[in-house]
């Protein structure tokens, strides 16, 4: 699903850190070594069918490579 994030992220919560992080071995090759977080947190984002909405936001974050594939988990 693709969408735009607008505004600042709230709410932002750590889920998984290191190796509690399933994905880890991809992230790594895809973008390189960091200290990976998976992270959750609440935005107001546009659809692409220009509706805008509350959801809650989950991504990775890594020091130094910064924040990469968000998804959405149900919308507020």
């Amino acid at each position: 699903m693709h969408f735009e994030i607008l505004g600042e992220i709230g709410e932002v919560e750590t889920i998984a850190t290191g190796s509690g992080i399933r994905e880890l071995s991809r992230l790594r090759k895809r973008y390189g070594r960091g200290r990976w977080r998976k992270r959750k947190g609440i935005a107001e984002i546009r659809l692409r069918s220009g509706q805008t909405v509350k959801a809650e936001v989950h991504w990775y974050e890594a020091t130094g490579i910064g924040k990469r594939e968000f998804k959405i988990k149900r919308l507020i």
